[in-house]
Formats: C-alpha cells, structure tokens, sequence
C-alpha cells in the first residue's frame, strides 16, 4: 500500500509503506477488464443491509486516507450510500488520501474545524493523532450492532485485531476500530515454482536463495528507496529473537545499550549481513524508484520479493496496464525461525477509524464504523481491493489463504508490522533508516550496525532531554 499509496503507516516513515500496502488495483480492475476482480461489480451493485444501530444524529464529517476511485474508495463510498440510505444521516466526506494525518489532521486539531470521523493504519494514527491526544475511545463501539441480529462489532472482529498493546491511549482506552488487515509474506509464482516447499529453516531459504543464481536469475526484487521495505528484513528476524514489543522497548531506551545487551539484534543482523554479502539482490535494487523493482519481479527477473499482502492487488494493476493477460499464480510463505530464535511471530497492521477527541457529531460517526463492519458491506474489501478483513467469515482472496491461515493460527504471536517501528517519526528517520539502509546494501558489518543504532540511540535521546 503505498503512501501516497504506500503501506504504511507508513508518515513517511509509515506513510510510503501504506502506500504500498493498500494500493489502488485501478478503476479498471474493480469494474471489469483482464484483471478484474470476480464478485466486484456484484458487490458494488448489491442491495444495502439494515443498520444494526439507529444513530439520534443527522450528519457527521469524514475525511478518508482513500481516494474515491480506488478499490477500497469503492468500498466506503458504498458504505456512505447505503448508511444514508438505511439511517437518514448525511456523511460529508472528504477523500483526501494517505496524508491526511500529516497535511489535514494534524494541523486541524488545535482549531475548531476538526472531522468527526477518521481513518488510517494504526502506527500512523498512533504517531500524528493519538500522541497529541487528538483520538477518543471508542470502546463503546464494540458493543454496537452492526445489523446481523444480535452480533456486535466485538462478536465478528479477531480478537488479535484490535487487542494489541498499542492500539491504547493515554488512558488505555483503544482508539481504533480496524475494517482492513495487512501482513507480508515472501512471495513467488506458483507456475514458475510449482513444487517449492516453504524453508523450514534459515540455512533452506538461502538454499532457495542460491538455486536462483544457479538458474541465472536475481534470487530477491526489492524496491531499495523504501526504507519500510528495507526495515522488514531487520524487523522480520529480530522479532523472533527479542518477541512482540521488543524492538520498540530497545529504541526507546534512552542508553542506547539494549541494542548491545540484546544478543538477538546482533543474530538478525548478521543474518541481514549474508543477505547484503550473498548479492541476492536483483542489480539496481537501491537505485531505483517504486514501483520499478517490483514490477521486474512481476516480469520475471526475479524469484522472490518479500513484500505486504497488497502485493497481488499492486501487480494486478501493472499487468492490467500492460495488457496482454499475463496473470501471476501467486505463492507465499513466511520467514522461518532463526537458530537459536524462540518467538513464532506473524506481523499484522490493522487499518480502521477512529473518532477524534473534538468530534462534534461522534454518536453517528460510531454507528457508521459499526455499519461499515457489517458482512455484506466489509465483503468490498476482499471482494473489490483483494486484501484481508479483521473478520473470520468473510471470503479470502486464493492469493492471500496462506497469509490469512498465519494470521488465524493460535500458536502465532502477534506483533505489528516492524514492531510498530515505522511510527516513531524522527527517531526512526534519523536513528535507524541509514544504519538499516547501510546494513542491507553491505555498506555496515552486523557489529557495525548495533553499534551504530546504539551510539546514535543515545544520541537522539539526549539531544531531546
């Protein structure tokens, strides 16, 4: 989804990631054509369902991190239409896309002309909204029906959606109330690799790594100006060394010296290193701009990229540009554990609304969210964008079971996409990208790069006081 389209919470330090995690699949993809999306004309031309709760007020203000044309644009547009419909209340929304927080909320909360209603991924909103207390609860919103009987907006959601750590304000309180899931995977074309087995271990993915140079392609695509990209595999390894939480507590510490005490960092990082050293890389990969590299991947030049689960959704509008009918049977599979690693984990990003702390019109906007989560509506999501729903009974794009099947395994532990990582603003820009970005091109040795982090850790801190 990249900000501006992609992923991520990804301000741009989040921002570019969303912008890749939910990118737009094109007006033409969820309205017919090669790549068309099966079920989304009959989505978007369905009747509405009832509202599950009456909202007492007329109107509230949205303003979306989409755009109307895109596919999850359609969805809420839909949304919007029918709430009207069914509730009498009007919605005035304002599609702004992914820099809301930074451009449109952000500077609109010590003013009176604040939005009701709001929406992102959970890192951002937590970085430019919540921080400066510009969210309020919507713990209520949990016990709101969203008009299938009796069920309520906690009865249909993953309890993992929405329970994590941080999606809590000041008082504890969560602030967002997800209608979207994203994770990642590493990704390669069943037709290319029909009989691939998922490594079991660190030493079987870069076996896999090193059969693709022995056929003569590039083993990995990776768009190198990312720098949310180029934290995952950092991030991915890590985690399973230090758990859910871990990562974030090391950057926080105002010594720097967790990165040093932590032996696990050090273990990631050597991993990241053979990376760098293996050249693995597709040429150009750090010199390119999104979305190049991995539309070369999408052409072939490569075996694997490891990217989010919008991936597909991205690669289908290429190749509906491209025309031709070229379609990609995709598979995916998660990083195995590292030696000696003791944390099965699966990242996830939820994507949802939150109320902010000056809504003038919050008991509408909450019943909207409830609305929004109801089954025949939340269905657009899979249906016309191809991504993943907080919900467990809604249908699943093929492209994404594996990744859905990850998230819904019990023996997994949870943790946000980078460990949330990507939503500490400055210390994230100027602390860990370069020594990351260095770790990865080969340019820092793994006791270089802990080192570095470690000294320029302590360094930002002090500097703030």
């Amino acid at each position: 989804m990249r900000s501006g389209g992609k992923f991520s919470l990804i301000a741009v330090t989040a921002g570019l990631a969303l912008a890749a995690c939910g990118s737009p699949t094109g007006p033409e993809n969820a309205n017919g054509g090669e790549n068309a999306l099966p079920g989304a004309e009959q989505y978007l031309s369905s009747p509405c369902p009832e509202a599950g709760t009456k909202p007492t007020g007329r109107q509230f203000t949205y303003w979306s991190m989409w755009t109307a044309d895109e596919p999850q644009g359609k969805v809420l547009k839909r949304a919007i239409d029918c709430f009207t419909q069914k509730t009498g209340v009007t919605v005035n929304v304002q599609w702004l896309g992914r820099k809301l927080l930074t451009q449109n909320v952000a500077p609109a909360l010590n003013t009176a002309d604040v939005p009701d209603l709001i929406d992102q991924d959970l890192n951002q909103l937590n970085a430019a909204v919540v921080a400066p207390g510009g969210t309020q609860s919507v713990e209520d919103v949990f016990a709101l029906k969203v008009g299938e009987g009796e069920k309520t907006v906690k009865d249909v959601l993953t309890p993992t959606s929405y329970t994590m750590p941080q999606n809590r304000d000041a008082a504890g309180k969560p602030f967002l109330v997800p209608y979207e899931l994203i994770s990642n995977a590493w990704w390669y074309n069943r037709d290319v690799n029909p009989n691939l087995a998922p490594p079991r271990s660190i030493d079987e993915l870069f076996a896999l790594f090193d059969k693709a140079k022995q056929d003569g392609k590039a083993a990995i695509s990776q768009d190198g100006d990312i720098n949310d990209y180029n934290l995952y595999f950092f991030t991915q390894l890590a985690a399973r060394f230090v758990g859910p939480g871990g990562i974030v507590k090391a950057a926080q510490d105002r010594t720097g010296q967790s990165w040093k005490a932590e032996p696990g960092f050090l273990e990631a990082a050597k991993l990241v290193e053979r990376l760098a050293k293996g050249h693995y890389f597709v040429d150009g990969w750090d010199a390119s701009k999104f979305p190049q590299v991995q539309q070369r991947w999408a052409d072939g030049e490569s075996v694997y990229t490891f990217n989010g689960s919008w991936l597909p959704s991205e690669i289908r509008e290429y190749l509906g540009k491209q025309g031709g009918g070229k379609a990609i049977n995709y598979g995916s599979f998660q990083f195995p554990m590292p030696a000696g690693a003791t944390h099965d984990i699966v990242e996830q990003l939820p994507i949802g609304f939150s109320v902010t702390a000056k809504a003038k019109n919050p008991e509408p906007a909450k019943a909207f969210i409830a609305y929004v989560l109801n089954k025949d509506i939340l269905a657009g999501i899979p249906a016309v964008s191809d991504n993943l729903t907080p919900r467990t009974d809604l249908a699943v794009p093929d492209d994404l079971k594996p990744i859905k099947a990850v998230l819904e395994d019990p023996k997994k532990e949870h943790t946000l996409i980078a460990d949330g990582l990507s939503g500490m603003g400055t210390y994230v820009d100027n602390v860990f990208y370069p020594a990351d970005n260095a770790l990865l091109k080969g340019q820092l040795t793994a006791q270089q790069f802990i080192d570095q982090v470690a000294a320029k850790s302590a360094e930002y801190w002090r500097a703030r006081g």
